[in-house]
């Protein structure tokens, strides 16, 4: 008798009042994910790249370990041959790549006091920072100078400033990835499933700050075209299929990744002198992979697109499933991370969005900027405190099987 009333408390005690805490601990809280549309779920196999890396590790080497605190993105000036990242600790810093990756010498350069993200030059080789806290930043005169252009569009404040690029008429281009969450909260924005980016563009001469687009899915990484017709943008995760009826197509789908990138069409006046938006032309790609997303032009009809971890099981069920978005942002708020990452790359892609080679590798994660330099593949991370390089001729992508 005395066991089988041991036996029903340690019941009571262990299963049941558990269980009655969280489901009263679930509709607490106020956590309210929302569900993505069909299209957003829907993972194709086709238009898998002919050429691949899958041990992007073997070979590569790593700058400024230690010194370099999660390097986001990465930008290159050709005149100086320096390259600029922005770190968590609120430093841009300058590093000067040698021949061997542990010669090279890193610089602390200037300190933003926030999170510097996005990089890009100016028209006269300012450096124009996208700060997630802050807003965007022109950086001048060697560093000396350290300007505010703006936070703020229509009366709403950036809260997760990420990605910039310029035109070749000064106008800058450049994610407010959300209005609601903060860097710190990235993932809840994710979690969330609802549309608080913006895409804008900042006038040097007016100082004017438009918005293009707005109500978008975690808006991330922006490139111009090389011609200046028109931007390439993306959006995580991918949610609406067409952004503009006028004309929209699907070039092309990668396996297992999860985001969307999108062609904005300028207007002849814009691609001169204004920010006014015609269409949205069309789809480059519509792919599957998660989080951030950078952008590298490398002035041979490419772009570069850093992935920072593939799809996991957990991650399609909870995309299809706000319930477990809803644990899964509940149990984050403790400090645990349940979207656990896998499996990081960059994929090369044409002009018209066909993919060409991808360099990936399942022992990384966290990958965000991928920009090539010379013979060299250069990333980023939000994970590890130094830069990737892999010789991209010592160790190139080959044809898949």
């Amino acid at each position: 008798m005395p066991l089988l009333f041991f036996s029903r408390r340690f019941l009571i005690f262990s299963t049941i009042i558990p269980f009655i805490a969280s489901i009263a601990l679930y509709r607490v809280d106020t956590f309210d994910p929302s569900h993505l549309p069909a299209d957003a779920l829907v993972y194709s196999t086709t238009s898998i790249p002919p050429l691949v890396n899958d041990q992007l590790l073997t070979g590569a080497e790593f700058i400024g370990v230690g010194l370099l605190n999660k390097p986001e993105d990465i930008a290159y000036d050709r005149d100086s041959g320096l390259i600029y990242t922005g770190c968590v600790d609120g430093w841009v810093k300058r590093v000067k790549v040698m021949e061997s990756a542990n010669d090279s010498v890193v610089e602390n350069w200037v300190n933003t006091g926030g999170r510097p993200l996005g990089l890009a030059f100016g028209l006269h080789g300012e450096v124009i920072v996208a700060d997630a806290y802050k807003g965007m930043f022109n950086i001048s005169d060697d560093g000396r100078k350290t300007e505010l252009l703006t936070d703020e569009a229509e009366g709403v404040r950036f809260k997760l400033t990420d990605a910039v690029a310029v035109g070749d008429n000064g106008v800058l281009y450049f994610t407010d990835a959300s209005y609601k969450y903060d860097y710190s909260q990235s993932s809840f924005d994710v979690l969330e499933g609802k549309p608080h980016g913006r895409l804008m563009s900042f006038n040097p001469t007016t100082r004017t700050t438009r918005v293009l687009l707005k109500d978008l899915y975690f808006a991330n990484g922006v490139s111009m075209s090389p011609d200046q017709t028109h931007l390439v943008f993306c959006e995580t995760p991918c949610s609406v299929l067409f952004l503009n009826s006028i004309i929209s197509s699907l070039c092309a789908f990668i396996e297992s990744y999860h985001f969307k990138v999108v062609f904005l069409l300028l207007s002849e006046e814009d691609a001169a002198s204004t920010t006014s938006v015609r269409s949205v032309l069309r789809y480059l790609f519509k792919a599957y992979r998660v989080i951030q997303i950078t952008f590298g032009y490398d002035g041979d009809g490419h772009y570069w697109i850093a992935m920072p971890t593939g799809v996991t099981t957990l991650w399609k069920l909870s995309m299809r499933y706000p319930l477990l978005r809803k644990v899964t942002a509940m149990v984050a708020k403790w400090g645990f991370n349940l979207m656990f990452a896998e499996d990081a790359g960059v994929l090369q892609v044409d002009f018209d969005g066909n993919p060409i080679a991808f360099y990936h590798d399942h022992k990384i994660t966290h990958l965000t900027t991928g920009v090539k330099i010379g013979k060299y593949l250069y990333c980023g991370s939000l994970l590890h405190s130094r830069i990737l390089r892999l010789d991209l001729l010592n160790y190139p992508a080959q044809k898949s099987l």
